[in-house]
């Protein structure tokens, strides 16, 4: 029997990261259950195209496979570390890239800093603070399913802290792009954007989530700290498309 295709949020788990995967189930997005495995397509989702997967054993598996013939092998499966450990064990072309923290929350850190929502006049500064600081960030200004930027300035109205508002789904808002200049580092400014932008994202979606590389131990505990609660998963992708450029 072949899977079920879902049409509808509501068909999906109560899973936050199923839930951000999903983006509102807007235009090219597929979903597909079997029994309580789920997986979901989304194309140029945080500048990849990703296969959410929910679930384990071979229902999981039967539906990956499945997902992959219909939308190709460049999705890549993000989800529970377990969950993307079965899938690279299972399919020898596929390869873990990295594992990570996810970390969400449904309440307001309560945090009160100097962070506020930047406008347009802002993006330069924006992007000159990542070229410099963070390079590799996947969040930058103009790029897809950016919605806006908050920042902190210093006393002398430089820009020295920012985040974005990032590929946020209806149900899940999403955190990224959280940069800091070395010179301002250690002064709350790091937790004041994000805490303005988590709080800001839960009260319009109900929950808030960002990512974490597994050895960013800083980062972790700061959001620990604004009350982000962390699971661990991975990425994987096919070994024809681990070196693919952002795009």
């Amino acid at each position: 029997m072949p899977p079920t295709r879902l049409t509808a949020v509501s068909d999906l788990p109560a899973d936050p990261l199923v839930l951000w995967s999903a983006q509102g189930m807007r235009p090219g997005v597929r979903a597909w259950r079997d029994g309580d495995a789920v997986v979901v397509a989304c194309p140029d989702l945080s500048r990849r195209h990703r296969l959410a997967v929910h679930g384990t054993g071979g229902r999981l598996l039967g539906l990956v496979r499945h997902a992959l013939a219909e939308v190709g092998p460049e999705y890549r499966p993000l989800g529970d570390a377990d969950a993307v450990t079965e899938v690279v064990a299972a399919f020898p072309e596929i390869e873990l890239l990295d594992r990570f923290w996810w970390m969400d929350t449904s309440d307001r850190t309560g945090f009160r800093g100097g962070a506020s929502w930047l406008d347009a006049d802002a993006v330069p500064e924006v992007r000159a603070l990542l070229d410099t600081e963070y390079p590799g960030s996947y969040a930058r200004p103009g790029g897809t399913g950016i919605r806006r930027w908050a920042g902190v300035r210093d006393e002398h109205g430089a820009l020295v802290a920012a985040a974005a508002d990032a590929w946020s789904a209806p149900e899940v808002g999403f955190l990224a792009g959280v940069v800091t200049a070395p010179a301002a580092r250690g002064r709350g400014h790091a937790a004041a954007v994000c805490g303005l932008v988590v709080d800001t994202l839960v009260a319009r979606t109900g929950r808030a989530a960002l990512m974490v590389d597994s050895w960013n131990d800083a980062a972790r505990t700061l959001y620990t700290k604004l009350g982000l609660t962390a699971r661990p998963i991975a990425a994987a992708a096919h070994r024809s498309f681990v070196d693919q450029p952002l795009d």
